[in-house]
């Protein structure tokens, strides 16, 4: 068997709500989906979903050998890569085109990919996650509602703008969370905003009135002195990692004892998951996956390791013109039986769709503001880009 080739096709998510983090949001709640098709002589196609940037570039790593071979494709494509590099975007091109892989490889061998993997239960623990930056608290409250409806008893807020907005409106993700338990687990993400005395004060002021779980992302992702020094000085976890590629990056932060809650991107594949899965459990340490919407096959990956913590849900339903089989209950991801990773695509109903949208447009939450952690106050002031998201309390 051999692969003969791939086709990329592009569809869209829509979230049904403004969607972003401190640095931005996408108010129209549109956003661009890829999804890589590899083929091959016995007509067997797999499916993968994520970034679908330098695949042309990777595809002759792949071309002309035996799909089943996955890991050593995987590889083979870092090698392809060699002298440009593997990391940023390009890595995403290497993730869909290995999630592709494994797809393949799983129904190849007529089993769903969790079980391929070594899984012994379908059931994937998570939290629920809004992406919740321009939601409004009475918006905010609908969502965890719904996702409180599906069994979720944890919730991770995205903030670090205002601790008065960020205490209040944890307070309203526990209170609607309580449903389940009487102690919600709670989550802020900073998504990279502060320097490290800055988070020191936040996250010590917080703690002052609720029990935060982790705080994500505090400082820059390669800050591993200043995760190390966070970490000492306050009670909450330090999750981080979710932006860091290859398993290299992570090295610092494990030499340092910079993190307590290893992430890392699912737009970064089942193979990247697995490895890096592996080196925190040498540590001791949990790993969780962050935005499995944008590449599903790292839950399958997830239910297969020893060291799954939870893994972050963003939205309950497939792109337009996808189905994936899974289903959001009892506050995890319970994973279906079709072969491979579950996923199909109607090609011919995304080719009558215009809809589009982008991630990386000016006003969203993957392009970093000029004035990014260099507030005097965390609101900010005159001419900070980050202004201009607000809140309407609800009972207030």
């Amino acid at each position: 068997m051999k692969i003969t080739g791939y086709r990329t096709i592009h569809t869209h998510r829509d979230w049904g709500r403004p969607v972003g983090d401190v640095n931005g949001f996408i108010a129209s709640g549109i956003t661009d989906v890829a999804i890589v098709i590899l083929e091959t002589d016995a007509g067997v196609e797999g499916i993968g979903m994520g970034s679908d940037h330098a695949v042309e570039l990777l595809f002759p790593a792949l071309e002309g050998r035996d799909p089943r071979a996955v890991t050593s494709l995987y590889d083979a494509m870092l090698s392809h890569a060699f002298k440009a590099g593997h990391g940023g975007t390009t890595f995403g091109g290497i993730a869909i085109l290995d999630a592709a892989l494994w797809d393949l490889k799983a129904k190849l061998a007529g089993e769903p990919l969790w079980r391929l993997l070594g899984a012994d239960d379908r059931f994937v623990p998570g939290y629920a996650s809004g992406l919740d930056i321009a939601l409004t608290d009475d918006e905010l409250v609908s969502f965890y509602t719904t996702m409180a409806e599906r069994g979720y008893t944890a919730g991770k807020l995205k903030g670090g703008r205002d601790v008065n907005a960020d205490l209040r409106r944890l307070l309203l993700i526990a209170d609607t969370l309580s449903v389940n338990t009487d102690r919600p687990a709670l989550m802020l993400d900073a998504n990279e905003s502060w320097n490290l005395k800055q988070g020191v004060r936040y996250v010590s002021e917080i703690e002052e009135h609720l029990d935060l779980t982790w705080i994500e992302e505090p400082l820059r992702r390669w800050d591993a002195s200043g995760h190390h020094r966070l970490s000492q000085q306050v009670r909450a976890g330090v999750a981080t990692g979710e932006n860091l590629t290859g398993l290299e990056l992570y090295r610092p932060l494990f030499d340092h004892g910079s993190v307590d809650i290893v992430q890392t991107g699912a737009v970064w594949g089942v193979t990247n998951f697995l490895r890096l899965a592996v080196a925190a459990h040498s540590r001791d340490l949990p790993i969780s996956p962050v935005g499995l919407t944008s590449n599903p096959a790292v839950a399958h990956a997830a239910a297969a390791v020893p060291n799954h913590l939870t893994a972050e849900v963003q939205d309950l339903h497939a792109p337009f013109a996808v189905t994936i089989d899974q289903t959001y209950s009892d506050g995890g991801i319970v994973l279906g039986d079709t072969p491979g990773g579950g996923i199909t695509v109607d090609e011919d109903l995304i080719a009558l769709t215009s809809a589009q949208g982008d991630w990386r447009q000016s006003a969203g939450p993957h392009v970093r503001p000029k004035r990014a952690g260099l507030s005097m106050t965390p609101a900010g002031g005159p001419g900070d880009e980050l202004q201009g998201i607000t809140y309407t309390a609800v009972d207030e």
